[in-house]
């Protein structure tokens, strides 16, 4: 699968989810769910360079999808405003990968074990302050040393 005919799914929007949807978009996957049930703080007006001013209590994935579309017209950019929890597992197998940011451990671990078992490619990460982590989950892979 190449990344151009990749579906991904991106789940939250706060400062980290914004600069995975810039880079998504800009490498030109085929197309990208933004998915956040949670509405614009004030800190995500200052943290979110996606959400355009004046959109202090709007769905975090819908007030960032007007500026990430106009980033690349070519790629198909959703905004999906329910909470990853309320997803039924067939949800998951449409996407080609999913990448969490903001998610508690038990949702990450919950969905990674979702996309293991259908085959689709898992990542997960978030920030605090000058600390972060990263974990992909890509099924079966070999190491060459």
């Amino acid at each position: 699968m190449t990344l151009r005919a990749s579906r991904v799914l991106l789940v939250g929007m706060k400062g980290l989810g914004a600069e995975v949807a810039k880079n998504l978009i800009l490498a030109g996957v085929k197309g990208l769910t933004m998915l956040d049930h949670q509405q614009v703080s004030q800190e995500d007006t200052r943290a979110q360079f996606l959400i355009p001013v004046g959109s202090l209590g709007r769905n975090r994935a819908e007030a960032s999808l007007e500026r990430a579309q106009n980033l690349n017209p070519m790629v198909d950019v959703k905004a999906d405003p329910e909470s990853v929890e309320s997803k039924p597992e067939e949800f998951f197998t449409q996407f080609d990968a999913v990448c969490l940011t903001c998610c508690s451990r038990d949702v990450m671990v919950k969905i990674d074990q979702v996309c293991h078992k259908n085959s689709v490619k898992f990542f997960t990460g978030d920030v605090f302050g000058y600390h972060g982590y990263m974990f992909a989950d890509l099924g079966e892979h070999e190491f060459v040393e």
